[in-house]
């Protein structure tokens, strides 16, 4: 998982203090200034996610504007959820 985290630029796992992610570690790279993708490190697996926040500060800290679930238990195993990724970034 470390190797997806770093290949696309996601942050250092943090907690999250504003209770969308019921206190969980989350990790998140920026799709725009307004648009990020965030993984949700919940026991010993990851959730995807695509959000908007009125900016990248506002992450961990207040609710987004929108939260999409992507991906429940991300497995980089499966093509799908590597493709689901990659549609996002690429």
């Amino acid at each position: 998982m470390d190797n997806i985290l770093d290949y696309y630029e996601f942050s250092s796992f943090f907690k999250d203090e504003s209770g969308e992610f019921s206190g969980n570690e989350i990790s998140f790279t920026e799709l725009n200034n307004t648009h990020f993708l965030i993984f949700e490190k919940e026991n010993n697996q990851y959730n995807l996610y695509v959000s908007k926040y009125l900016s990248k500060k506002d992450i961990g800290k207040n609710a987004p504007e929108i939260l999409e679930s992507l991906i429940k238990k991300y497995d980089k195993s499966i093509p799908e959820h590597r493709i689901t990724l990659r549609k996002y970034i690429e």
